[in-house]
């Protein structure tokens, strides 16, 4: 790919050779065009399932069912906006999932 000189545009082709459309200057003979586009293979992203992962914080909560010591932790507003949060754990053993009210 050619440029122009003058100003810096891309040289394209008219009747017999190639000129600027910008500033009309033309380049003498012909302008030998060449495109290389280099292909990489991208390695595969991996993808993490929402089953497999538990993404919270670790707090010290005691398990109903399995009587663990650890629990991941979270909230959520399950009722109207002037009432407190739901507190949501589930056990990093067995994972048993259980709420609290304040």
């Amino acid at each position: 790919m050619e440029f122009c000189p003058k100003c810096g545009s891309i040289l394209e082709e008219k009747r017999k050779n190639y000129g600027c459309v910008r500033c009309g200057y033309t380049a003498k003979g012909r302008v030998k065009i060449i495109s290389e586009d280099k292909i990489v293979q991208v390695k595969e992203i991996g993808v993490v399932k929402e089953k497999e992962t538990d993404v919270f914080p670790i707090v010290t909560a005691d398990c109903s069912k399995c009587k663990h010591k650890e629990a991941y932790f979270w909230t959520s507003q399950t009722r109207s906006g002037d009432e407190a949060e739901t507190r949501f754990f589930r056990c990093t053993k067995c994972k048993h999932t259980w709420r609290e009210y304040k």
